[in-house]
């Protein structure tokens, strides 16, 4: 037969195995809290903070139109790489340059300006 101060050892143990359950619940249930909080803090920094989606698409966005601004510069470079390769070249460049821009002409040639009267305009609206 079993004596009355095994039974009372068995309750005492019963006891301390609910006791120490209920202890591990407690730690498991700070451990899915803790958890939450860092996958929440994690999905902040995903979405709004640095090195965020919305900073990678704003940074694409700056590199494709400063990407376009260096083609358009590299062009215009071309451009007037051209203009100075004929501008060393030839005389005929800067003989343009010098009628238009500075209105210069040959000698023995006749400079004819001619400036148009601006149409007249009718009150009412006809012509």
């Amino acid at each position: 037969m079993r004596s009355s101060g095994s039974k009372a050892i068995r309750r005492g143990l019963g006891a301390w195995r609910s006791l120490t359950l209920s202890r591990m619940v407690l730690r498991m249930h700070w451990l899915i809290l803790v958890l939450i909080l860092l996958l929440g803090a994690l999905q902040y920094r995903l979405w709004v903070g640095e090195g965020s989606i919305a900073e990678l698409h704003s940074l694409k966005r700056e590199i494709a139109f400063e990407e376009s601004e260096l083609e358009r510069l590299r062009t215009r470079n071309r451009e007037l790489q051209a203009e100075v390769d004929d501008l060393r070249e030839g005389s005929e460049a800067i003989e343009e340059r010098a009628r238009s821009e500075l209105g210069m002409i040959k000698p023995g040639e006749i400079f004819i300006q001619v400036i148009e009267r601006p149409a007249p305009v009718n009150p009412e609206g006809k012509p």
